[in-house]
């Protein structure tokens, strides 16, 4: 049997049990255990995983433990370049995160109905970052973006991937359908008259419509109160992220 010893920094902590925060603990390992098995095994999904090491030394998530080895484990900040395009996968329960984060721009797949193997393997076929409160859905080793969402509020939720993200200067508001995540694009007020509600024929010139369901968009109360929640959340995001 192999022993070794761990140190999870930082946010890693909050997956640990009580008794194993912010403090060294050795734990036995099977034989041909490797650092993604053990960190998994006491409960932290690798996508949160940022850095190891490994006596010292920088490790992988597939080297194998040595007896006596001491491994520390620090948080996952950002993505890696490859995922810069920003596109997400929300699992079943964070259906109003998904909706906030077509608000504010960001092509967002959420259906409530997809197994966590199916979402495993969009994520995978379409280069998607999942978003889940669920760490085992985390842990499957098809997904190699993804973040654990602490927050439960979707406006906390919002602001909590947005930190952690930076994606405050990549906001581009109302530029999605919050219901079916197409674009949306501009339509000339003679085309949607027809089905506007009678205040809004007289109140209002500029339009937009989703590209896919044809739901039809315009700047009125609701769109103000979305854009200050927004803007709310780009200032709280804009703080938080010098904690990550």
């Amino acid at each position: 049997m192999v022993t070794a010893t761990f140190r999870f920094h930082q946010a890693l902590n909050d997956f640990l049990s009580p008794q194993r925060r912010a403090c060294e603990f050795s734990v036995p390992c099977a034989r041909q255990a490797t650092t993604k098995h053990m960190i998994e095994a006491l409960g932290v999904p690798h996508t949160e995983v940022g850095l190891i090491t490994v006596q010292g030394q920088v490790a992988g998530l597939e080297q194998r433990l040595q007896d006596g080895d001491h491994v520390a484990v620090y948080p996952q900040a950002g993505l890696p370049d490859t995922a810069q395009e920003k596109r997400f996968i929300a699992d079943a329960h964070l259906g109003g995160l998904a909706r906030l984060l077509r608000m504010a721009g960001f092509d967002t797949l959420y259906r409530n109905d997809l197994r966590d193997r199916e979402i495993a393997d969009i994520a995978l076929r379409e280069h998607r970052i999942v978003l889940t409160r669920d760490r085992d859905l985390l842990m499957l080793r098809d997904i190699i973006h993804g973040c654990y969402v602490h927050a439960l509020r979707p406006e906390q939720q919002l602001v909590e991937i947005m930190a952690r993200l930076a994606l405050t200067s990549t906001v581009h508001p109302f530029s999605r359908c919050l219901e079916c995540n197409a674009p949306l694009q501009a339509i000339g007020k003679s085309l949607v008259l027809p089905r506007l509600p009678p205040i809004v024929q007289t109140s209002h010139e500029h339009f937009t419509h989703c590209t896919r369901c044809d739901r039809v968009y315009w700047e009125g109360s609701h769109w103000q109160r979305m854009q200050h929640l927004l803007d709310a959340a780009i200032r709280q995001a804009g703080l938080q992220s010098l904690h990550f």
